[in-house]
Formats: structure tokens, sequence, C-alpha cells
């Protein structure tokens, strides 16, 4: 297929894409609001006088992460209020407490939901929840508290609150790829009925239950599941003796439309830079190997022998040193071997970082939240400090290299972040959870990056996605303050 066939067919891509997006969003007021600090994203149609749903998101989420379920419930005559939880999203305020115990972050969370609720609820009406992963223990606690709970919604749940009255009215969603918490599902559902089967809605006196696997979707992609949505709308329908007529649209797969008919687009977009001579870096098989050996076994032997706690990020402080000391190591050993690093070009850079922030831009508004709070900002410039030298040595090790090259560049930094993991699991757990971004990092950015650098070069795009990495690592994680 041809530049311009791929470039008209990616922008019809995307252009539907954006039309099935914002016809989700048609026909609902979207508004921001806050309680106290916590950030409120308020979904409603116009004049709307449905019951009140609280959504909340689970661990690294936000409230963008949850529109999948907020806009169709919205749709349906209820009004929404989706929040973040404190040190995730764009809220200022980072976690704190004790993870380990139910009185220390799990109070924090508890409280602040709470918060919420008596702040935007205004009548005595039952309030329905809808949470997903870390939320979902939260709200069962919140709701074992509360008298004016109704029916509660969780989607890939876990929490041991969860016996055969509480909550009364509970529907689980989960994914079909999540076999583990699919059995907790079916052991919630079997508390009140011992002989339910998965996809049965039990009823026991006052107490009533359903079971549910959204086929095709894991953790994260039930969010955007239309079984899973259609489900909670029904859910609360019952409760509240309403009919919905709504239509879950495919919003998941309008999203990967989006984004990636974006990043198809950019080769023609790059053609726009000036054309200069670029070659891959000229490296014997055994250099090559050692340029990302060497780097992915002393990289965690030095860091992890660093203390380093100063940002509020969880495991920031040890990823930006991580990313210098791999970056810098690749960088000297490509040096020695006089393997160039290109000229500088304003043109590619100012051009990367505008695509990078038009997909930004996009991600943001339908899909996950990628604009910092202000106090993420020293975050993402400490983190640009390892992640520039990394994605320089990047780019010049995959500026017009084949698919394997690149592929064993990039395994090379994720089997350093998992010998790191391995020689300090309990205080460097959190980065198994980074793997997913940067994979989706290399895929989408990289790919874009090396577009760019395949027409003018690794130095500039390496600068480019340097900034990129840690805007994007430094929006994804949880803030968090340890309370001594």
């Amino acid at each position: 297929m041809g530049l311009a066939v791929r470039t008209i067919a990616a922008f019809a891509v995307a252009l539907i894409s954006l039309w099935v997006l914002e016809v989700a969003r048609n026909g609902v007021d979207i508004q921001q609001t806050w309680v106290g600090q916590t950030p409120v994203t308020i979904y409603a149609a116009p004049d709307a006088t449905g019951p009140a749903v609280f959504v909340a998101h689970g661990f690294a989420g936000s409230q963008q992460m949850m529109q999948g379920f907020a806009l169709p419930l919205a749709r349906a005559g209820y009004r929404v209020f989706a929040f973040e939880f404190l040190g995730h999203g764009r809220h200022p305020l980072p976690m704190s407490g004790d993870v380990t115990t139910v009185e220390g972050t799990t109070r924090f969370l508890m409280d602040q939901t709470n918060e919420v609720i008596d702040a935007l609820k205004d009548d005595a009406s039952p309030v329905a929840l809808l949470g997903h992963s870390m939320a979902t223990d939260v709200l069962v606690r919140v709701a074992t508290e509360r008298s004016d709970v109704g029916p509660v919604v969780l989607i890939s749940a876990f929490s041991q609150v969860i016996d055969a009255v509480t909550p009364q009215d509970l529907l689980l969603v989960t994914g079909a790829w999540e076999p583990g918490l699919r059995g907790f599902a079916l052991e919630a559902l079997q508390m009140v009925v011992p002989e339910a089967s998965e996809g049965d809605t039990v009823k026991n006196g006052s107490i009533t239950r359903r079971a549910v696997a959204a086929p095709f979707t894991e953790h994260v992609s039930i969010l955007q599941s239309r079984v899973a949505r259609a489900e909670a709308v029904a859910w609360l329908d019952e409760y509240f003796a309403r009919t919905s007529r709504v239509t879950v649209l495919p919003t998941g797969f309008a999203i990967i439309g989006l984004l990636g008919g974006l990043v198809v687009l950019f080769p023609a977009i790059a053609r726009l830079l000036p054309r200069r001579e670029v070659f891959a870096a000229s490296l014997t098989k055994a250099q090559l190997a050692a340029s990302v050996l060497v780097p992915a076994s002393v990289t965690p032997l030095v860091a992890g022998a660093i203390e380093l706690e100063v940002l509020p990020v969880l495991v920031a402080d040890y990823l930006a040193l991580h990313l210098l000391i791999f970056g810098v190591l690749q960088i000297v050993l490509l040096r020695f071997w006089g393997v160039g690093i290109g000229r500088f070009s304003w043109c590619t850079l100012v051009l990367l970082l505008a695509w990078c922030g038009v997909f930004a831009v996009a991600l943001d508004r339908y899909a996950a939240n990628f604009w910092p709070s202000s106090g993420r900002l020293w975050v993402i410039s400490a983190i640009l400090l390892g992640a520039l030298p990394y994605m320089l040595a990047d780019a010049v090790l995959t500026t017009r290299a084949p698919f394997w090259r690149r592929l064993f560049v990039r395994l090379g930094f994720l089997v350093s972040l998992a010998i790191a993991v391995a020689l300090d699991f309990e205080g460097l757990f959190f980065l198994i959870m980074i793997a997913p971004v940067l994979v989706l990092f290399y895929l989408v950015f990289g790919t874009v990056g090396r577009q760019a650098a395949y027409r003018a070069g690794p130095l500039s795009s390496g600068i480019a996605l340097g900034m990129v990495l840690a805007w994007a690592l430094g929006v994804s994680f949880p803030m968090f303050q340890a309370v001594s």
C-alpha cells in the first residue's frame, strides 16, 4: 500500500472515529467543578433530574478513563459525578498514609469519596456508586457506612468487605481475560445463592446480585466494553424503575482508530521536513549487543545502590535515575565506537512536538489524563534529566534500523527494569506497571519519532521524544507522600 493510499485511509479512519467519539458526547453537558481540592466532572443531559451516580477510577487512572460509563449513563438521564482520587489525574494533592492498612490510604480515599457525595447529592434519594479496580474496595467500604447508597456497580472488583449481605444491590462486571477476578465475582454471587453461575441474577430477601464477564476484555479494555456499559445502565434502570433507550457506541474502537490514525498520518507530515542523508548506526553485532546488554546489566546494580527519595510520585526517583544511567552508558559506548548523533534541526523538533501535542490532546479528551497538575511539572523536569539521554541513545540505535534491531534495543531496557524489580521487589514493585506505558510509548511516539529521524537524523527526534517520555511518565503514575 503506497503512502498516499495509507494517508487517505488513515485520515478517513481518524475522521470516522472522531465522529463516533463526539456523537457519544452529543446531548450531554460536561462541566468541571471542585469539591474542596478534588476535581469533579459532571455529566448530565440538559435539565436531567435522574438519580445521582458517583463514578471512581482505578489505580493510576483518571476521570477521563471512566467516560465510557459516564456518557451513556448521562444520556440515559442520570446525573453522573466522576471524580479523581488523591494523587491521580489533576488532583493537586498526593495520596498518603499506609497503603498496607485499611485505616491508612484506604481511609483517606473513603473520606474523600464521602466528602464528594455529601457535597453533590441534592436530595434524600439513594445514590448509585460505580467504580473500577482500586475504587471497588473503596466504594464497597463507603457503602457499608452510609444509609443513602442504592445500587453498586463494580468493574474488575476485589474487596474483602463483600459478604452475603453487603452490598445489598450489587453488579460485578469482570473482563473475560481476568480469571482471578472472575473467580472472585462468582464467589461473591454464590455467597447469596450457592448454586449460582456466572451470568445469573440472584435474589435472597432484600439482596440482589449479578456477576457478568465482558467478552474479549482485560483490566483496562473493560472500561470501553459495550457489554459492561450496557449491563451498568440496565442494572441502575432496574433498581430505579427506569427505562433507558441508550445506544452504547463502540468508543473503544473509535479511540484506537483516532489515535492510530494520527500515528499513520505522520509519515505524510514528516515529508515536510528537509531531507538529509541519514544512515543507520554502524555497529558490529558484538558492539550492538554490548550497547544494550552492558547498560541493561550495570544500570540496576548502580541505580539500586543509590538512595534517592525526592519526587512525590511512586518510583519516579528510581526511574529517572535508571533512565539517566542507562542512556549515558549507551551514549558513552556509541561515542567510543565513533557513532555520531547527527545534526540538530529546529524544524524536526517543533514538528514532532506539535504532532505529539495533537495526539496528547486527543488522548486527554477521550481516553486518559495527559495534562499535569502544577505539582507534577517539577516531577516531569526531573524525569527529563534521565529521559533525554535515554531517548537520544535510543534514537541513534533505532534510526533506519530493521525491526529485529529496534525490538532488541527496547527489550534490553525493559529487561533492565525487570532486573531492578527482582533485586528490590518490595521497593520497586510499581515499576512493573510502567512496562505497558513504555510499550505504548514505543508503539506510538517511537513510531512517529522514527519517521522524523528517517529524514532528519536522530538528534532532534531523540530530544523531542525525551521530552514526551518525561511528560508521559510524569502524568501516568499517582503522586504519593509517605507519612512518617
